[in-house]
């Protein structure tokens, strides 16, 4: 018997954050470890009427692709993918991972080269969901491995996923929209502001954003949610920052990450694990060395690292940057491959301060 959360959590993701209508195509994609999720979405399209197209991935398909493909297959987008992105009106994505490390070892270089290759088709996504033409939201089924970079047992890690993603709620498909004043009000505030500057150990840093938009983080594209985004003036990035979690991406983890900019752009980076990796990642394109992205989160009912940036970006109390590609709805410029958030602890000695008033000390909002 499936997990009444399972279907709790599809019910949000297809009938509240999506909105499946009669029609509409919609592209369901994760790998077989996912299954109860994946079947439980697949189940809620066709009750909503919705056209499901389901993309299965096995686990051990992206260790096998970066050993054997050559560079050719490296860069070959298969058409499916190029048509999901193309005509799918809504997407679902599902992370179940058993090894996070499985990519450990893989050669950067190639990683840079898949991650070129695809510019377009990411391109394409950010394109077309600023225009309101494709929906679209990642979210994960509980795992071992998950579970154990969480330092949790798997029960209480799936309390802690279900609970965060408001499953656990009694009217789930109304949750969010209860949760949601907080984040709302923030982003009213913030909008129009001018500079943020941010202060916490091994950070100081400032960023305009004067003419960008703020957007509020209320579970539409991700699950859990809860932040609120925009992407700072390409040349405005000044100062330092030190990451305080583990930044994953592409299968890599990285720890211990420090950049400076100036002008906007990264001039020094430096990281304590997996250097040669963040390198590589930052040398991606001309755009991969600029902010796309700033976040701040506002959900305090996730508290502690998990290794799992889907879910450590949205810590009450923390920020999160953002190197390369820009979502347009946010008035972002920055193009690149690349998109690769990582996060700030401010929840000791940090503050983030808006034109001139303080708005966060200690992990704490202060206005609103």
């Amino acid at each position: 018997m499936r997990d009444p959360r399972v279907d709790a959590l599809a019910q949000i993701l297809v009938r509240y954050s999506t909105k499946v209508q009669k029609g509409e195509i919609v592209s369901i994609q994760g790998p077989t470890t996912g299954e109860p999720l994946l079947q439980a979405i697949y189940e809620e399209v066709l009750r909503s009427g919705g056209l499901p197209i389901m993309q299965i991935g096995l686990e051990e398909q992206a260790p096998a692709f970066y050993e054997l493909a050559s560079d050719e297959q490296l860069e070959w987008i298969p058409p499916t993918a190029k048509w999901t992105i193309e005509n799918c009106d809504v997407r679902f994505a599902v992370m179940a991972d058993t090894n996070p490390r499985q990519l450990q070892s893989v050669d950067p270089k190639k990683q840079a080269l898949v991650q070129r290759s695809r510019k377009e088709i990411m391109e394409t996504s950010m394109r077309r969901s600023a225009a309101g033409e494709y929906r679209w939201n990642v979210t994960l089924f509980p795992t071992q491995a998950y579970a154990a970079e969480a330092g949790l047992s798997l029960g209480s890690y799936e309390d802690f996923f279900y609970s965060a993603c408001l499953a656990t709620d009694p009217e789930p498909l109304t949750a969010w929209q209860r949760q949601s004043d907080q984040v709302n009000r923030l982003t009213e505030w913030i909008t129009g502001k001018e500079e943020v500057h941010i202060k916490a150990p091994g950070t100081d840093i400032t960023l305009g954003v004067a003419g960008r938009t703020w957007i509020p983080c209320v579970g539409l594209h991700n699950m859990p949610d809860g932040e609120f985004f925009t992407g700072p003036v390409e040349d405005s990035v000044e100062g330092e920052i030190s990451f305080s979690f583990p930044a994953t991406y592409g299968g890599r983890e990285v720890s211990g990450v420090r950049l400076k900019f100036d002008g906007g752009k990264v001039v020094d980076a430096s990281a304590e694990q997996g250097e040669a990796f963040l390198i590589e990642m930052l040398d991606t394109d001309k755009g991969a060395r600029r902010l796309g992205e700033l976040g701040i989160g506002t959900n305090y009912g996730i508290s502690t690292g998990t290794k799992e940036i889907l879910l450590d970006e949205k810590i009450g109390g923390t920020i999160h940057m953002a190197v390369g590609m820009s979502y347009p709805e946010s008035g972002g410029k920055n193009e690149s491959a690349v998109h690769w958030d990582m996060v700030c602890d401010l929840r000791s000695g940090g503050a983030i301060t808006v034109d001139g008033t303080e708005l966060q000390r200690d992990g704490r909002f202060l206005v609103v």
